[in-house]
This record gives structure tokens, C-alpha cells and sequence, in this order.
């Protein structure tokens, strides 16, 4: 999960660099494309078998809801602070809670609920409406986290049925056509310099998603989750960097409180799973004879 973190944030730092040359449109189609040529070894290695779906409908969906997501936050990367849209990203847990309550089915009590305001309340203070002025672009990242989040949702449905790898796969196999229609529109070929940064978003996007899906399969997500939030100091200090951005003091405690929200969400919902997993092996367990 730590390699993810930083994989995302050398993939968001090569967007930002390119976005100087770049629609984040076209940089969205080569993202998508880039991941899928790295991705072809997986698939020689398990060939078209391990692609076998029941949920085709679920992969398209899902493919058209992250494809809102990934241009939502590479505007967003393009226009914003880099520690602020990341923090101001990190809402994606929250807008999971709300999901998974009205698209699911599931139960979530007052704690889960209290938490998910909390992590909220951390969003207004980094835009601290009435101290600062709010741009459109400040609506970005949140937007896109709200995206992201169904995406999450999409996931676990399918992750009950189809490979990790495979999610991966389809993702980038549906989304390289899809986002090139709105690439077309703002087209312009890339110097090579600018062609080899999309190589370099194209592998660690690819790399980052690996490590991730290999994270939650070998531990529970309320252990790994909070080392997402690594995200924050690794594009703080590749932002600095790079392109000499400072993180202001608000951003910090915005983010802790987002950061603290969404761990506690997560360790609610893995005791709740263990506690449900619990009841019904009670349940099937035959009673002893007296």
C-alpha cells in the first residue's frame, strides 16, 4: 500500500507536467492505453481464460463512471495545489459509506454516520468557505472522489466473482477506447518528452493498481488504509520539488481530519464484517447433544 501511495504520486507529478502541454482528455487516453500495453505480459502469462466474466455489464459501468473520475482528477491535478487535491481526495471512503448504504443495502449506524460528517467537516477546513474564495476548481477533486467511490462499490461486487487481475485488466482494456472519443476533440501530438512522461503515468498507474489489489489481499482493508494516506507527504514533497509548491498549515489539518475519519470507518467496517462472519458460523454450527 506504501508503493502505491508513492507510485500514485510520481504518476500525478508526471500529469501535472505534462498538463503544461497536454488536455488532461489526452493525457487521460494515454494513461489508460500506456497501462494496457504493460499489462499484456499478465495476460500472455494467463491468457484470455483468465478474462472469463458473468458481470460484463458491471465492467462497463464501471469503465464509464472511472473514466469521470480519472478526467475529474487530472483537471483537478492540472488546476489545483497538489496537496490540496489530494487531500480534498481523500473524501473517497466517505462517499463509499454513503454508497454502500443506498446502493448496496448495507446497515450504517450512527458511529459509521458521525464519522463520515466528521471527514466532511474536514473538507471545509481546507476550502474554509468565507476565508477564502471558492473556485470551480475546488469542487474537482471532491467530485471526483464521489466518482471514485462508486467505482469502489462496482469493485467489491466484482470482486467476488472475478480475478484481481482481471478487474485491472478489463478496466484498462474498456477504458482505452472510451477515453479516446473526448481526446480526439483537444488532440495534439506530444513532444517526446512529453510522450515518455505518459509512459511513465501509463506503468506506475498499472504498478500502483497491482499494488494495491495484492494490499487488500493480503491483509484486511482497515490494516492497509491508513497507509494510503502516504499519499499526502510523498506529493508534498515531490510538489515542492518539482515545482516549489508549500502546503498551507489548513491543508494539514483538513487532511488529518479526513485521514482519521476514513480510518475509523474502515476498522468500524471490518469489525462489523468479523462480527457478522461470527454470527453466522454460530448459526450454522449444530447444536451438541445433550
Amino acid at each position: 500500500m506504501t508503493a502505491a501511495s508513492l507510485g500514485f504520486s510520481v504518476m500525478n507529478i508526471a500529469i501535472r507536467s505534462a498538463a503544461e502541454e497536454l488536455d488532461p482528455l489526452q493525457i487521460a487516453f494515454f494513461r489508460n492505453f500506456f497501462a494496457l500495453l504493460f499489462m499484456l505480459p499478465w495476460l500472455w502469462q494467463v491468457g484470455f481464460g483468465g478474462l472469463r466474466t458473468a458481470h460484463l455489464g458491471l465492467h462497463l459501468w464501471r469503465a464509464v463512471i472511472g473514466l469521470a473520475a480519472m478526467c475529474l482528477w487530472f483537471y483537478s491535478i492540472a488546476l489545483l495545489p497538489l496537496a490540496e487535491a489530494v487531500a480534498l481526495n481523500f473524501t473517497v471512503p466517505m462517499f463509499a459509506t454513503l454508497g454502500a448504504a443506498v446502493f448496496l443495502g448495507e446497515i450504517v449506524r450512527a458511529r459509521r454516520w458521525t464519522a463520515t460528517i466528521v471527514g466532511f467537516l474536514g473538507v471545509l477546513i481546507i476550502l474554509r468557505p468565507g476565508f477564502t474564495e471558492l473556485t470551480p476548481a475546488m469542487a474537482l477533486p471532491v467530485i471526483a472522489a464521489a466518482f471514485m467511490a462508486i467505482s469502489v462499490i462496482i469493485v467489491k461486487r466484482l470482486s467476488g466473482t472475478d480475478q484481481p487481475g482481471a478487474i485491472v485488466f478489463m478496466m484498462n482494456l474498456l477504458l482505452t477506447p472510451l477515453s479516446l472519443v473526448p481526446a480526439l476533440f483537444v488532440w495534439r501530438w506530444p513532444s517526446w518528452e512529453v510522450l515518455g512522461l505518459m509512459l511513465l503515468v501509463g506503468f506506475f498507474a498499472m504498478l500502483s493498481h497491482i499494488a494495491i489489489t495484492r494490499a487488500y489481499t493480503k491483509a484486511d482493508a482497515s490494516a492497509v488504509l491508513p497507509l494510503d494516506y502516504a499519499r499526502l507527504p510523498f506529493i508534498a514533497a515531490l510538489a515542492f520539488l518539482f515545482f516549489g509548491e508549500v502546503p498551507g498549515l489548513w491543508t494539514w489539518v483538513g487532511a488529518g481530519v479526513i485521514a482519521a475519519s476514513a480510518v475509523y470507518i474502515a476498522r468500524r467496517e471490518a469489525q462489523v464484517a468479523r462480527e457478522r462472519e461470527a454470527s453466522q458460523a454460530a448459526s450454522h454450527t449444530p447444536a451438541a447433544r445433550p
